[in-house]
């Protein structure tokens, strides 16, 4: 009769544990916990071995149905592809990000890309209320319009060296060098 192996199935967009380790700061150990963290994430609403927007918006807030501007630019940026889904490759690079030994310019490079909401290659006014506003939501704190405007205004009065309005990738990362603590929030101890 002979026996047979029964290959695993694996879900589209998967990519080896070896390459991944090579291609980010993750080693063949962490990719593996990482896969099984996918496959939980990915199977969460559909189970389709992709991890959809409401899939991701759950596991970062436990509701999939609330709109959350912050939840929403992280999954953009981790759908690499821009097909509306988070395939295991897109997730491992994404999250290498959050890696301790992940260089900070990557950080400091997701980062303003996170604030970019217009993807414009600039930071631009608005754009930097709306995440402070996103991330107060978020928070739970409720400040006067007055408060947010006085943030907002700092903020670019400190990181727009230029004075044109907006912020650049070279001035945000002067900024970041001199606020430390805008990218703090980006290092998982462990994954």
């Amino acid at each position: 009769m002979g026996c047979f192996h029964s290959k695993r199935v694996r879900p589209p967009g998967y990519e080896e544990p070896v390459i991944l380790s090579a291609e980010t700061p993750f080693t063949v150990s962490e990719v593996d916990a990482l896969f099984e963290l996918f496959k939980k994430l990915s199977s969460s609403i559909v189970n389709d071995g992709l991890i959809h927007r409401e899939e991701f918006q759950l596991a970062l807030f436990r509701n999939s149905k609330k709109s959350n501007l912050f939840a929403d630019r992280i999954f953009d940026l981790f759908d690499i592809k821009c097909n509306g889904v988070i395939e295991f490759g897109e997730f491992v690079r994404s999250l290498g990000v959050f890696h301790p030994n992940a260089p900070l310019e990557d950080k400091i490079s997701f980062a303003f890309r996170l604030y970019d909401l217009r993807q414009t290659g600039f930071i631009e006014r608005e754009e930097l209320k709306e995440m402070v506003l996103a991330l107060l939501h978020e928070s739970d704190l409720v400040l006067s319009e007055e408060a947010v405007e006085m943030i907002v205004d700092k903020t670019l009065s400190d990181a727009d060296l230029k004075g044109d309005g907006r912020i650049d990738p070279e001035e945000w990362k002067e900024f970041v060098f001199k606020n430390p603590s805008l990218v703090k929030n980006m290092t998982l101890p462990y994954l």
